[in-house]
């Protein structure tokens, strides 16, 4: 069943040439006469290639067959990342290019949602923010107590992160996925 173009909103997933794809950012501009033009930059769910598009007017858009499922995050051998399907023990790899970025937001044990197009597993979902243990973090100098002061720590991952000040080594720290930025320090 096709939508229209005003509903693809920030993170809408749709088929756009037999290729699955989210939008990224999306803008509306109406024209005289109640026709509108829809600007859109989407990524492709199958190689992360990102596309800037224009809709118009009663174009229609065909949703994307894509499904979810929780699968575990089991390692990952520099070249391949594993994981398992929680239901049926099923394990499968995505490559670390397809990994790309996310790659130092997973922990080994980690449950994050995979996401199918005719039965292939095309992307990991993570979620917004993920926390992470600090293995290494700068002193601060004494005296500096401006509360903006930010260093670098380095996370379990192996990731390195902007934090503020007061951050130390075995510090749990919230880290927001999408941007790689600090959020807050996470009580255990």
């Amino acid at each position: 069943m096709a939508f229209g173009i005003t509903d693809l909103k920030k993170g809408t997933v749709f088929q756009y040439e037999g290729v699955p794809y989210r939008v990224t950012d999306y803008s509306q501009k109406v024209m005289g006469r109640g026709g509108s033009i829809v600007n859109v930059k989407i990524k492709s769910l199958i190689d992360g290639k990102v596309l800037a598009k224009t809709f118009k007017g009663n174009e229609a858009v065909e949703p994307a067959d894509v499904t979810n499922k929780s699968v575990q995050y089991l390692y990952n051998d520099g070249a391949q990342f594993y994981f398992m399907d929680q239901a049926s023990y099923e394990q499968f790899e995505l490559s670390a290019e397809d990994m790309a970025d996310q790659a130092g937001f997973l922990k080994e044990g980690d449950t994050v949602q995979a996401q199918l197009f005719d039965d292939r597993v095309i992307n990991v979902e993570l979620p917004k923010n993920v926390p992470l243990k600090v293995t290494y973090a700068e002193d601060v100098v004494k005296g500096d107590t401006t509360s903006n002061v930010m260093k670098d720590a380095t996370v379990e991952t192996g990731i390195t992160v902007k934090v503020p000040a007061f951050v130390k080594t075995g510090d749990i720290i919230s880290v927001d996925t999408t941007t790689g930025a600090y959020r807050e320090r996470v009580k255990e």
